[in-house]
């Protein structure tokens, strides 16, 4: 078994363990000295501590032979953490190179499994991973921007984290890190509400400059219904708007915005029993549909966004505010415009880690994305489905 060391919260391993599965010497002295952090918000390396190092064919046991021969003997080390903490890709070791790349485990059909490059060494698979953290936090080496937002901002961070990711990979930067640099950085361009008395103050023309000229819509008084008492929520729909088309929410601007209520009163569809709305119907304000027959709805007391789920008869949180509604639609019409720059190479290359990337992202900004019961969250849902592709 590994050894962990609390105080410096490092995984290492002794020169015993290590054979006969790892004779690359650079690989074997990383793993016996610095070893691997056992503390980081992209991976976890539990895998050690639980299992000692064992290959791929040891862990899907493979009785038909059918795992292809360059997997076979790789070591399975640790894996990817998705926002929540919970393990998806097997973060996977060439004891015989020291490379590292990831895989996802099908044990029904090893024949399927192949795998995605991650980082030409432990050592620098730590370097990035500690970047990454180092941004999140706001600290380290990016310290200088813990206050700073804006475009200008999310940008400079954005050329920083690269050019660390650049560093030791000859300019061929995986695509997890690639994604890293151009997307994560992005939750600096808004800032903490304090102007706006929202969760989130965005730059002024942010999602005008995003979605262009006439494509954000912006209410007047005499669109809320008398139950929209909540005046941070009322300023930002009048002042800053809303897009029309958000890609996965389609706002409604052809009549006055009417409560949950009101719209199964005169625009719901036939034979829905009033009886299954919500209770406080009247205070739930539709701002528009999302796909498969969801509603958008704000609480016009306290602000809160909320996904009606129409077959289901229930609330699910959907945003804290309208402040990181507004964030999620822009960054989610970003994302789409950084992977079109790129000729698709985000959404083809590994379309599960662009998903997690983006919850990671949004989650920095909206604890709503976490605190959620897993599986109810509209944002993450939506994001992880490939088939949809709302990515």
């Amino acid at each position: 078994m590994s050894t962990t060391s609390a105080a410096a919260a490092v995984i290492t391993l002794t020169e015993d363990q290590l054979d006969p599965y790892v004779t690359h010497g650079a690989t074997r002295r990383w793993l016996t000295g610095p070893g691997l952090p056992g503390d980081s918000g992209l991976f976890t390396f539990e895998e050690l501590v639980r299992e000692g190092l064992r290959t791929v064919g040891e862990s899907t046991g493979d009785p038909d032979g059918r795992l292809a021969a360059e997997l076979r003997d790789q070591l399975v080390i640790g894996a990817l953490l998705d926002p929540r903490g919970l393990e998806t890709e097997s973060v996977l070791l060439d004891g015989a190179t020291g490379e590292i790349a990831t895989t996802y485990f099908l044990h029904d059909r090893p024949d399927l499994m192949d795998s995605r490059p991650l980082a030409p060494s432990l050592g620098t698979l730590v370097r990035f991973a500690t970047a990454a953290d180092e941004l999140a936090g706001l600290r380290g080496q990016f310290a200088s921007y813990a206050g700073r937002f804006g475009p200008k901002a999310a940008a400079e961070a954005s050329r920083h984290l690269l050019a660390v990711f650049e560093e030791g990979t000859d300019g061929e930067v995986p695509p997890f890190w690639k994604m890293a640099a151009l997307i994560r950085p992005l939750s600096l361009v808004a800032g903490p509400g304090t102007a706006s008395g929202l969760a989130l103050d965005l730059p002024t023309r942010l999602l005008d400059g995003e979605f262009g000229h006439g494509k954000v819509w912006r209410f007047e008084d005499v669109d809320f219904p008398s139950t929209l008492t909540h005046e941070p929520t009322r300023r930002f729909l009048r002042d800053t708007g809303l897009p029309e088309d958000g890609v996965l929410f389609h706002l409604d601007t052809d009549v006055p915005l009417p409560t949950l209520a009101e719209h199964y009163a005169y625009q719901g569809p036939d034979g829905f029993d009033p009886a299954r709305l919500p209770h406080r119907a009247s205070h739930l304000i539709r701002l528009g549909h999302l796909v498969e027959d969801n509603s958008l709805v704000v609480d016009g007391e306290t602000g809160a966004v909320l996904n009606w789920s129409e077959p289901e008869a229930t609330l699910y949180p959907l945003n804290t505010d309208v402040s990181t509604l507004a964030f999620t639609l822009w960054l989610l019409h970003r994302e789409r415009a950084i992977d079109e720059d790129l000729a698709g190479e985000l959404t083809t290359d590994a379309y599960e880690q662009l998903a997690t990337t983006v919850i990671h992202t949004l989650s920095t900004i909206d604890p709503t994305t976490l605190t959620t019961e897993p599986g109810r969250h509209y944002w993450t849902e939506a994001f992880q489905d490939e088939a949809g592709g709302a990515l």
